[in-house]
């Protein structure tokens, strides 16, 4: 009989086969995955990516901002790096309290003595508490752990049975939130003075981070802010604004390893590159120059009681504007740069624009010289459409283009106007000249910077033309900026070439000049030979007997061509009171020129104020002239080879009040801190003389060159100075310097040549 097989058997084999195929299975299942995660997934990228995160990281490396600099290299804008401690309360080196208190309180006395803004006691206070605050130990339990670790040792305790003890242990909380340090931020010396304390020295171990910020400074305060601009919250504008991108420069990286918590290290040859810092933007300002044109300005400003104003200096033959102030009224009553009004306030000009109506009636019109109009002493009269013309003077009748120049006539230059371009249907003529000859329509090249576009019409499609065309001749109807209306000036001093304005002269980066700025040529001839001279002649004459005789009659020293001009404000009704523009330009010497200024001064007509061109921006413009005159020591030499220098090079110093008297005979310009006692006399190139008293010490040594032997005894034995002379005149130099402490008795040798 045929015998079957166990049953038993067969289930046993039955289930070592399917475990076989599940295993079987299960090796495929974790094969696939492992072929699919390392060839077709990127968890495996993935996951090295989020563990290099951990450990990794890349850091951006600031590129350093560059400087705004004056014409000499002087800073108008710097960036200086400003640093703060972040420190972290819960790191592991501070674990050990003990140690951590000692260093604390050792660090709080070393910060009170360095900022001195609160006692030692308060920052050791405050140190601990913030430790306290970040690291906390909770949920103690008890546990057993060895005696000892050494194998005898443990022997040795097992036979004693105290092989175990009891501790007790807490979990930690540690908060590392990095808090601020410092009281304030210090710069680059602090800090490598504040590195070596203790903490801060890491005798603890990694504390803190550093952190470091671009502050950006401006060293000359407000002079010249709104041409050299600001960046940050308030807002950007200016040549901050401006060359943004150039001064900004390209950031670097730099890749970080972590070291401990929050704290990353550099890698060595990692993925590093070094930033770019950003270039240096020279400007063409002269410092000393515009803290003058800002002074002389801020005063007649404050005199007057006026709104605003701007004073530009350009050098004539490159166009570089050496100052460029921009001041206006705040709500105090102070002033301060508060708008580039030079290239942002295009207003109308007023009688300044007659300029282009005499270029006009000569080059184009070719109206003679001597041509004579009447008009009417001042009273008001009708000009074709235009009524209501007037000269704001009396005392002129029938006068000739010279004189209408000289007094800036409005009714000479309208009925001119209405004769030639108004009768005649000429007016697109007129308009052709002001924008194809004299450029007056478009933009001067500063639109970078903020300049607004002129309005000069060329389509006469107003209601009324005639009255726009009688207008428009002393400078309604049109609208300029004063850096257009200056351009316009400069470009008769520079023999009818017309040239843009430059404000930047180049760009450096680590000294090296990158890309240098040239003037541009708008019009290479905007007026003939013999035009240009006539014109020379008419705006001399506005300085000997014209609105602006006041300030440049004199031409023994210097010759100055000039306009002035005044305009009502149209667009200010709304406001109280009329609103006035006063402007001057003048560029200077006439027979050489070298330099245009131009000051504009907006007012509101007031008792006893000025409110005309010539009186309320002469001051300004006379202070520019006379200073760069006094600069040019070739012109100073140049007029006493003349013969009619007649200012004295040297006065002895003396009693103040007689050295008062003898240099007012002598020089318009006196200047004096003290109206008694006892002083040295400066003369500089412009014939100013400059009283300096001496100091009133008694144990000091005076300084008396520059005296005579009379006053120089009289001072020094008034002193109980024993004195010994040699030589006649005045006191060259003396044995003791001045300034040095000096008892009774002393002897003192000085020198007379």
């Amino acid at each position: 009989m045929k015998r079957e097989p166990s049953k038993i058997k067969s289930d046993i084999l039955l289930r070592v086969r399917l475990l076989y195929l599940l295993f079987m299975a299960a090796g495929a299942l974790v094969l696939g995955r492992l072929v699919w995660v390392q060839l077709f997934s990127g968890e495996v990228a993935y996951n090295a990516r989020r563990l290099a995160g951990r450990i990794f990281t890349e850091e951006t490396i600031p590129a350093q901002r560059g400087n705004i600099l004056s014409r000499d290299g002087e800073p108008l804008a710097t960036s200086i790096f400003r640093y703060q401690v972040a420190f972290d309360f819960a790191s592991e080196g501070l674990d050990s309290l003990r140690t951590f208190h000692e260093q604390a309180d050792s660090l709080a006395k070393l910060l009170s003595a360095f900022f001195g803004d609160r006692p030692a006691a308060e920052y050791s206070r405050f140190m601990r508490r913030e430790h306290d605050r970040r690291y906390r130990l909770v949920n103690g339990r008890d546990t057993s752990v060895l005696r000892a670790e050494g194998f005898f040792a443990r022997i040795l305790n097992r036979l004693r049975g105290e092989e175990y003890e009891r501790r007790r242990i807490y979990d930690t909380l540690r908060d590392h939130t990095p808090v601020p340090l410092f009281p304030r931020e210090v710069d680059y010396a602090e800090w490598e003075r504040l590195r070596r304390y203790p903490l801060l020295n890491w005798n603890m171990g990694m504390v803190y981070r550093l952190v470091e910020r671009d502050q950006r400074i401006y060293p000359q305060g407000e002079l010249a802010r709104r041409t050299i601009g600001l960046t940050g919250d308030r807002g950007n504008y200016g040549i901050e604004d401006s060359y943004r991108e150039e001064l900004a420069g390209r950031d670097g990286r730099a890749q970080r390893q972590r070291i401990a918590r929050g704290f990353y290290g550099r890698v060595p040859g990692g993925d590093h590159e070094d930033p770019l810092d950003g270039m240096d933007v020279v400007t063409t300002l002269d410092l000393d120059l515009q803290d003058v044109a800002d002074k002389a300005l801020r005063r007649q400003l404050t005199a007057q009681n006026a709104t605003w104003g701007t004073t530009i200096v350009m050098e004539v033959s490159t166009g570089e504007i050496l100052a460029l102030a921009n001041l206006g009224r705040n709500a105090d009553g102070t002033y301060a740069e508060r708008e580039n009004y030079a290239l942002g306030r295009s207003m109308e000009p007023g009688s300044t624009f007659k300029l282009a109506t005499m270029l006009t009636l000569l080059e184009d019109a070719r109206m003679p010289v001597g041509t004579v109009y009447e008009t009417h002493n001042g009273d008001p009269v009708t000009i074709g459409p235009a009524r209501n013309i007037r000269d704001s003077h009396r005392g002129d009748r029938a006068i000739d283009f010279r004189r209408a120049t000289a007094s800036s006539s409005n009714v000479y230059f309208a009925k001119a106007m209405w004769d030639l371009y108004g009768k005649t249907g000429k007016k697109f003529d007129y308009s052709n000249f002001l924008h194809e000859r004299l450029a007056l329509g478009e933009t001067v090249g500063l639109e970078r910077f903020g300049e607004r576009a002129p309005q000069v019409t060329s389509d006469w499609k107003a209601p009324d033309p005639g009255v726009m065309l009688v207008k428009m001749a002393y400078g309604y109807r049109v609208r300029l900026a004063p850096i257009q209306t200056i351009t316009l000036y400069n470009a008769i001093a520079n023999g009818g070439r017309m040239i843009s304005p430059v404000l930047v002269r180049e760009l450096r980066r680590n000294g090296r000049t990158e890309e240098r700025f040239r003037t541009r040529t708008i019009r290479d001839e905007i007026c003939s030979r013999a035009t240009l001279r006539t014109v020379h002649e008419c705006l001399q004459a506005v300085c000997t007997e014209g609105t602006a005789s006041a300030f440049f009659r004199d031409t023994l020293r210097l010759r100055v061509a000039a306009k002035t001009g005044t305009a009502q404000i149209t667009d200010a009704r709304s406001r109280e009171g009329r609103h006035y523009l006063g402007t001057m330009v003048a560029y200077f010497p006439a027979d050489n020129p070298r330099y245009t200024v131009l000051t504009t001064i907006e007012t509101r007509a007031q008792a006893g104020k000025a409110y005309y061109g010539g009186p309320l921006a002469g001051p300004v413009v006379k202070r520019m002239v006379d200073y760069l005159y006094a600069r040019g020591s070739d012109w100073s030499a140049r007029a006493a080879r003349t013969g009619r220098h007649c200012y004295p090079e040297r006065i002895k110093g003396g009693d103040i009040a007689q050295v008062r008297r003898i240099a007012g005979k002598f020089s318009p310009d006196v200047d004096y801190d003290r109206r008694r006692g006892w002083g040295r006399v400066k003369i500089d190139s412009a014939s100013r003389v400059r009283i300096v008293s001496l100091p009133d010490e008694a144990d000091r040594m005076p300084d008396v060159r520059g005296m005579g032997l009379k006053d120089a005894l009289f001072v020094l034995e008034s002193r109980g100075l024993r004195v010994s002379f040699a030589g006649r005149g005045a006191v060259t130099s003396q044995s003791i310097a001045a300034g040095a402490r000096i008892r009774r008795g002393a002897v003192v040798h000085i020198v007379l040549k």
